[in-house]
């Protein structure tokens, strides 16, 4: 089987948190001084992003980040689809794709990325988020030419055939069992948050998929949704690291730019979701529960928005680490929680701001509930202090430091702004929109945002707490 990253969401922190720490615990288990201004005059420098940028005729997008402190390049193709571009009744489809582009084209047989990659010390991987799929290798520097041939192959002559599709939808089938039912939260993490969260929007279908709509695809369903969104002027290609741009220009002109443009305009997602004008409430109970876990999602905006830097610092402020507020209420001072999260979730188009609490035995719903209106309101009633927002600006900074390491994390944090964003200029602008965020952003965006009638509250429950049925 494939070692892919089959399904990636934008929430990744939070699913690391949850499954990796606060899961495991769950289951063994005075204010400071104000200041509405920051203090920037000690701001950390980092040097820019220096990249390339041009449109091959067909539009394909590529940009280019040459770097010679390694003999490495990475390359990354991300093409403009993802969960929220699956067909009405097929969710699923653009994670599905994630496998197929390994199966083979007209010129190579099945798996031969692995094989172009690992057999020479590199490694290749791929991901799907709610807005983007993308796919990426590392290689020593002089597998670059081969690598942009395979590129543009799997592009231009994917084999999409009747066995691979079988094959690849059976894979996918086993990673919803692995990753949804039988996680004990991961019905929660993967389907309820974006499923209650969102009336209208696709987004509220997810990313890996169901059975049932999974199942009843088609071979032309596969086809038609290949044809769709897996055309040049629907991808970015980066290329990071140890090149001639030249010479590294002249391959990707002769590979990629000899794809034809299809006819017709790119299809994209228009629908957007209605303002939510009041609470909603639901309630889930699974046999695989330990503990309860209650979910407040809140409608919020897209990452290309002033407002999702803030939200960031937000979510940092209130979960990132055992000094965070609400670690320090819910589950040191109170003893109400297991594990407690908090996640701005932003996409191309307006995500979602989540807060996560895994009761421990015993704990009440309603007290859970009550313990985290508090610390949001004090966000929004009290302006935070300049110690505390030094902290979280600090952490964000140290977070797109070391984001920027090595050239793979480069390329993707390239494609990323790129396509979710619109413009790989704002990579740059990055640090600076950090540092600027002030006490007065965080108390102005948390009102905005983090309303009570613009929630939705998910309260998933051991099966065991599920009232019985009255009888006669």
């Amino acid at each position: 089987m494939p070692h892919r990253d089959a399904v990636t969401s934008m929430r990744g922190r939070a699913h690391r948190v949850l499954f990796a720490a606060g899961l495991s615990a769950a289951l063994c288990l005075v204010p400071l001084a104000l200041n509405a201004q920051p203090d920037t005059s000690d701001a950390v420098s980092l040097a820019p992003v220096v990249f390339s940028d041009r449109t091959l005729s067909n539009g394909l997008r590529v940009l280019l980040i040459e770097d010679h402190s390694s003999p490495t390049v990475a390359i990354h193709v991300g093409y403009h689809v993802g969960g929220k571009d699956d067909p009405p009744g097929r969710s699923g489809f653009a994670h599905l794709f994630e496998h197929l582009m390994f199966k083979g084209t007209a010129n190579t047989e099945p798996e031969t990325l692995d094989r172009l990659t690992e057999d020479v010390g590199g490694f290749n991987n791929a991901y799907t988020a709610e807005d983007l799929t993308g796919y990426f290798e590392v290689v020593p520097s002089n597998y670059l030419e081969t690598l942009l041939w395979a590129e543009a192959d799997r592009l231009r002559s994917l084999n999409v055939d009747a066995t691979n599709f079988k094959t690849e939808r059976d894979v996918v089938l086993g990673e919803y069992g692995q990753v949804v039912l039988s996680q004990p939260y991961g019905m929660l993490y993967f389907s309820l948050l974006d499923g209650r969260s969102y009336t209208r929007h696709p987004y509220r279908r997810g990313v890996i998929g169901t059975p049932a709509e999974l199942k009843a695809a088609t071979l032309t369903d596969v086809q038609r949704f290949h044809a769709t969104h897996y055309r040049p002027d629907n991808a970015t290609l980066v290329v990071a690291g140890d090149f001639d741009p030249a010479e590294a220009s002249s391959w990707i002109d002769r590979y990629f730019g000899e794809i034809p443009k299809p006819p017709g305009p790119r299809v994209q997602v228009a629908v957007r979701e209605p303002a939510q004008k009041r609470e909603r409430r639901f309630t889930y109970y699974a046999a695989n529960v330990p503990l309860p876990a209650v979910a407040f999602t809140y409608h919020a905006t897209s990452l290309a928005s002033p407002d999702a830097t803030v939200l960031q610092v937000i979510e940092n402020i209130l979960s990132s680490g055992e000094s965070a507020r609400l670690y320090r209420t819910l589950v040191y001072t109170q003893q109400l929680a297991a594990a407690v999260t908090a996640d701005a979730d932003l996409r191309e188009q307006p995500g979602i701001f989540t807060v996560v609490a895994i009761l421990n035995a015993g704990k009440k719903t309603q007290t859970a509930y009550k313990a985290l209106d508090t610390e949001i309101n004090k966000l929004q009633t009290t302006l935070v202090g300049e110690a505390e927002l030094e902290k979280a600006r600090t952490q964000l900074v140290s977070d797109l430091v070391r984001g920027r390491e090595e050239n793979e994390d480069r390329a993707l944090e390239l494609v990323r702004t790129t396509i979710l964003m619109g413009d790989p200029n704002l990579v740059n602008r990055r640090l600076a929109d950090i540092q600027s965020v002030s006490a007065a952003d965080v108390q102005r965006v948390a009102r905005k945002y983090l309303r009570q009638a613009n929630r939705t509250v998910i309260n998933y429950l051991p099966g065991a707490m599920k009232p019985r049925a009255r009888t006669r």
